[in-house]
């Protein structure tokens, strides 16, 4: 089974960091889901992007909150984090990595929509987004940095 060699970030495994993003952005997730399945808009304070982004065309797909998606795809993160900081198996480290780039490719085109489409930015979306962006560059980081080690097979 492979393992990784895994370096320590700020003194931390990677996956305590990533599992802390990835708490940050469900936090952010569910504020958003609950808001908009209960029918209302994010509260954003001066900013007022976040009314024009949870009314438009585009903050559902099938029907379903963008919002919704956060939730899934944070919780799914978290658990593979969290598993793979107990565990060290290399594959839950690059699962966690290729399901952040999914994200971070959807999340680009969303925040296209924002600026270019809807014509304002919900400061919780962009929130969630560097929150995404930040847990892809760390499992970038650290898949870049150690490889995988293969552990001989119990007998």
């Amino acid at each position: 089974m492979r393992r990784s060699r895994v370096r320590p970030i700020l003194g931390l495994h990677p996956a305590v960091i990533l599992a802390v993003l990835d708490v940050i952005g469900l936090g952010i997730a569910v504020y958003l889901s609950v808001v908009e399945l209960n029918g209302g808009v994010p509260i954003c304070g001066p900013i007022k992007g976040c009314e024009e982004v949870a009314r438009s065309e585009y903050s559902r797909i099938a029907g379903i909150p963008v919002a919704v998606f956060g939730v899934v795809l944070s919780l799914v993160l978290l658990s593979l984090a969290v598993a793979w900081w107990r565990t060290d198996l290399y594959v839950l480290l690059l699962a966690h990595y290729g399901l952040s780039l999914a994200g971070v490719i959807f999340e680009a085109y969303f925040i296209y929509l924002q600026v270019f489409v809807i014509g304002a930015v919900c400061v919780w979306c962009a929130t969630y987004g560097l929150s995404l962006i930040a847990r892809f560059v760390i499992a970038l980081i650290v898949w870049v940095r150690g490889s995988p080690t293969v552990e001989p097979a119990a007998t």
